[in-house]
């Protein structure tokens, strides 16, 4: 992965002078992504460097600073400290990001997902439209989980899609999005999901050694019938075997707004003596993933890892620190595009998924108008990645 940045022809001229404004919830992955892009500038040999269209190409750093001041009534405003005339801007956000607060009417008030996108929407709003094209970064996509209609209920997400490109957004770009299909919302815009694969194999591989990594001692599984193509997605590119679960549920009840879960059925050959890789968009209480574990664990699968996106814990840590002292699973790996308890990085049985690198070759290659097709289909790198594995080099 090294040379593979030489590699790309981004001879092209940048849309724009490239701005990055990172929320105060993306604050620490947006100066990770900005050291990549100041190293990169400044090695990349590029004979228009010094011509008009590349001016501002080569600067200490991309970050704009923005700030939402909050007026004592919990009120906020948008504010950008420099110009944004002309810029190819990048906004990131984390909507998941519950550990930032602000005072409200003396209270102290701990920001949701709505403070989060309202945020967004005011430093859009304090552009002004004097972007030359405005992307939006939101690793986690806001209200995704309420992503269809089942009776008289909203369609959240897709209604913030469309406010979004209404405010002049040009590109969405988000990970793992819960189901993809909410992009019908807005069919003439740009909209990029993006499933880190990639990060996950390479985390794992590199923290974890004597994997056989062959449909005799390794399978995939998916905890539910809505997360296959994940499932399916790793198990073809390791040339592994698939299993499934699906939930059993009680129709004649309604619990907490829900039809109770009875019991994980399983689909799929024998588990004994193989290692496990449980694959899932997001971990909230985690309490779906461990059953899965758990049946998994009783039917004597060895090693057991779990690949989440967003690992959220809503209910703490405590469960999967039970679940590991008792073998259950055997590690866990999630990524840093949503927040991460510093509790959690501490944990012996965490695995934490670095994206940044990631989502600054996305911004770099999307600044010169180039296609980012190769970084969304990973399968040479975990080719590569694998083979490596195989090797002892890693």
């Amino acid at each position: 992965m090294a040379n593979r940045e030489e590699k790309r022809n981004l001879e092209t001229i940048p849309v724009g002078s490239l701005g990055i404004i990172a929320l105060p919830s993306c604050q620490s992955i947006g100066e990770k992504i900005d050291q990549y892009l100041v190293k990169w500038r400044t090695e990349r040999e590029n004979e228009h460097k010094d011509s008009l269209a590349f001016s501002g190409y080569q600067r200490p750093s991309y970050l704009m600073h923005a700030k939402v001041p909050r007026f004592g009534s919990g009120e906020a405003k948008g504010m950008i400290m420099e110009s944004a005339r002309g810029c190819d801007l990048y906004l990131l956000v984390d909507v998941c990001n519950y550990s930032l607060t602000y005072s409200l009417c003396g209270h102290t008030n701990r920001m949701s997902p709505d403070d989060h996108y309202q945020d967004l929407k005011r430093v859009i709003s304090a552009v002004g439209g004097k972007a030359r094209r405005i992307t939006v970064i939101m690793p986690f996509l806001y209200e995704s989980r309420q992503h269809k209609r089942t009776s008289r209920e909203s369609l959240d997400c897709a209604l913030a899609l469309q406010e979004l490109v209404r405010m002049g957004v040009d590109n969405i770009i988000t990970f793992d999005a819960h189901d993809p299909r909410v992009q019908n919302a807005i069919p003439l815009h740009g909209f990029e999901t993006v499933r880190p694969a990639y990060q996950f194999i390479k985390g794992l591989l590199k923290n974890v050694p004597g994997l056989n990594l062959d449909s005799d001692h390794m399978m995939v599984i998916s905890p539910d019938e809505g997360g296959m193509s994940r499932a399916i997605y790793i198990a073809n590119v390791l040339g592994l075997d698939m299993g499934m679960f699906y939930k059993r549920r009680d129709y004649t009840r309604v619990v907490n707004g829900r039809n109770p879960i009875v019991a994980h059925e399983f689909l799929g050959t024998s588990v004994e003596g193989k290692d496990m890789i449980i694959i899932d968009d997001m971990i909230s209480s985690g309490d779906s993933m461990l059953e899965v574990a758990t049946e998994l664990h009783k039917r004597k699968a060895n090693r057991i890892f779990v690949f989440s996106t967003f690992g959220l814990f809503t209910n703490g840590l405590e469960k999967f620190d039970e679940a590991y002292e008792n073998h259950v699973i055997t590690r866990v790996l999630t990524t840093n595009l949503v927040y991460q308890m510093p509790e959690l990085l501490e944990r012996e049985w965490y695995i934490n998924c670095d994206m940044s690198k990631y989502i600054a070759y996305i911004i770099d290659t999307l600044n010169h108008d180039s296609s980012i097709s190769d970084l969304l289909n990973p399968n040479e790198r975990i080719q590569n990645i694998v083979a490596r594995y195989k090797n002892g080099e890693l």
